[in-house]
């Protein structure tokens, strides 16, 4: 009868309640947790006379042994304790060794493909080639090791979605004791990614390579079928990382959408990737042609055309602040920025259906000065099963200013942000602050408030079970906004909930709330481990004339499975149903599959980058 319960509850697992996350132990704790260890492998030891209190003992408690392995993994130290015996030492040499992601471990040097799909998965894989791994390193051959420096090329290789796991170890020298060689392992993942997609509406197929010929580029395709009109979507994007050591990217992207919308563009940019970065910069060039619906004054819909260039550039420096060298001090940073962006148009829809010229050359000049402090902690069980995720804590002070020629109008624009984000007791939370608006003639225009929280739990561990709970709300207010539909806010797809479409849903704010319970299950076929997941979205949009409060509510209910293999792991196989009770235009009581991802919530960011206005959207 137990067992049934317990199956039962497991259904309803995306109701578990949040205050029932574990808190994470504190280290003056640590006596007293291994009196209470004691106590509780007493009772263990005791339950094991019947099989009734051995049952009672699995449904109550957890294996003393298996829980303090739990605990050991959630935060990864070694690292520190494993390199201050070498600070300060001078690299003598760098040897790097990747690794075909099949068969091997990082951790065990003595591991071997023995199964002959192990043998044949490696074969028709190209391993990350050494000068990808070299690259990614911020400490070289004759330099003195820098622990901080070691954990941020840990972090960089790591957020290479090709690697899997890394580590980096100091191998001392027995005839030298101001030296010390460095050995870096590095994993693979299988990097080739298919990604399909369907609804009653059409259907999408992605493949991506994510280490094309080992030199860790990326190469996506995308091919979206609508249904109902018959058309085809392209879209081809290919990406160097990293350029002979500079950090910089190149991206180059072509896409089609609907035979008569393209998108062509080329970019160059180095973004602040570690708080040791110093430089900062970037260039983006774009050719877009659109042929979209628009309506009018009297909301009659039109076909009209756009073809517009862009040109953007960009650039950043960061100063330390303190002359100290303890890694809260480094990882502190005054940056400065300043951009240029120049836009125009070779085509615009007509004065009927764009009668206040949005739709006409923009040039924008904005700088941005702020104090950031960031730093990196490791954890597991957030999107992936087992895997080490680098979530970023820290705190940003920022301000932006400029001006704008648009329409023969010069406008001032100001806007600030204040993020932060950090664990606590009772798990992690971050908030991200933003607002900013243009001035003209002694007013506000296009004023944008936002708000934008993300919590997740603590691991909570029931029995062999593990659950992490996700809470996501954004708000965002406008006032003052142009007249026009392109510049109102919408809950379609990334902007609200994903799947769902419908450009009459528009409004000057909204409000979004994503709920979502991420399980980690005992449960293991063949080498399959079946994690399932829960969602639930609900978005409104107002306007002047309605409030949050009296608009619709839309939402989305969605349950997905993340089918984890060590083989496979950040390009893990999820699957996913989401249920909308009604869209628009669309329907009612609909059913769409994989139109949703566990990712969709993404971690936050404490990085000043390239200048932008305050984001409504």
């Amino acid at each position: 009868m137990h067992v049934r319960i317990k199956l039962l509850l497991l259904l309803l697992f995306f109701g578990i309640g949040l205050a029932a996350a574990q808190d994470k132990p504190k280290k003056n704790d640590t006596i007293k947790g291994k009196q209470q260890q004691e106590v509780y492998k007493e009772i263990e030891n005791y339950s094991k006379k019947s099989k009734f209190t051995k049952v009672l003992h699995k449904l109550i408690f957890k294996s003393v042994s298996s829980n303090h392995r739990k605990q050991s993994k959630n935060y990864i130290t070694e690292i520190e304790d494993l390199y201050k015996k070498y600070e300060g030492r001078v690299i003598r040499n760098i040897q790097i060794e990747t690794l075909d992601p099949f068969g091997y471990s990082v951790s065990d040097t003595t591991r071997k493909p023995r199964k002959w799909i192990e043998r044949s998965g490696n074969s028709v894989h190209i391993k990350t080639k050494e000068f990808t791994i070299r690259n990614r390193l911020l400490f070289k051959k004759n330099e003195r090791l820098d622990s901080l420096l070691v954990k941020e090329s840990e972090r960089l290789i790591r957020s290479q979605r090709y690697a899997r796991r890394v580590i980096i170890k100091p191998v001392p020298i027995p005839s030298s004791k101001d030296s010390v060689d460095v050995y870096v392992r590095v994993l693979d993942s299988w990097s080739l990614t298919p990604n399909i997609s369907a609804s009653g509406s059409g259907t999408n197929i992605e493949v991506t390579e994510r280490n094309f010929l080992g030199w860790g580029h990326q190469f996506a395709n995308n091919i979206d079928k609508n249904i109902n009109t018959g058309e085809t979507s392209y879209l081809a994007r290919y990406k160097i990382s990293n350029i002979k050591n500079t950090f910089i990217d190149a991206e180059l992207n072509y896409q089609t959408l609907e035979t008569e919308n393209s998108l062509k563009s080329l970019g160059l940019q180095r973004v602040f990737f570690s708080p040791i970065t110093r430089w900062a910069g970037g260039v983006y060039f774009e050719e877009r042609l659109v042929r979209d619906s628009l309506p009018n004054a009297q909301y009659e819909w039109e076909r009209q055309n756009q073809k517009s260039q862009v040109q953007d550039y960009w650039t950043g420096h960061s100063f330390k602040i303190f002359k100290r060298d303890n890694e809260e001090y480094r990882t502190t940073n005054l940056v400065t920025t300043g951009r240029f962006f120049n836009k125009t148009y070779n085509e615009s829809p007509s004065v009927a259906y764009d009668s206040i010229g949005y739709y006409t050359k923009e040039r924008l000049y904005l700088a941005s000065i702020g104090i950031t402090s960031r730093k990196f902690v490791q954890d597991r069980y957030l999107f992936n099963y087992d895997i080490v995720e680098d979530v970023p804590v820290g705190r940003v002070y920022s301000s932006t200013f400029g001006v704008q020629d648009k329409n023969k109008e010069h406008r001032f624009y100001f806007g600030g942000r204040y993020a932060f984000g950090d664990y606590f007791k009772w798990g992690f939370l971050s908030i991200n602050a933003q607002v900013g608006a243009f001035f003209y003639k002694g007013k506000t225009e296009e004023t944008v408030l936002r708000f934008d929280m993300l919590y997740f739990s603590n691991i909570k561990n029931w029995g062999n079970w593990r659950f992490r709970h996700f809470i996501k709300p954004t708000l965002v207010f406008g006032d003052n906004r142009q007249p026009i539909i392109t510049d109102l806010l919408n809950i379609n797809e990334e902007n609200g909930i994903h799947g769902f479409n419908n450009r009459t849903i528009v409004g000057t704010k909204k409000a979004l709330l994503t709920l979502q319970t991420q399980s980690y299950s005992p449960w293991n076929i063949s080498g399959f481990r079946l994690n399932p997941f829960a969602s639930f979205t609900m978005g409104v949009i107002g306007n002047k004339t309605r409030t949050l409060f009296e608009s619709k509510v839309y939402s989305k209910i969605g349950v997905g499975l993340l089918i984890y293999n060590d083989y496979l792991v950040f390009n893990s196989i999820q699957l996913s149903l989401a249920f909308y009770p009604t869209i628009p235009g669309e329907g009612d009581n609909i059913f769409k599959t994989n139109t949703f991802k566990n990712t969709d919530i993404s971690l936050p960011n404490f990085r000043i980058g390239k200048p932008v206005v305050a984001p409504y959207e």
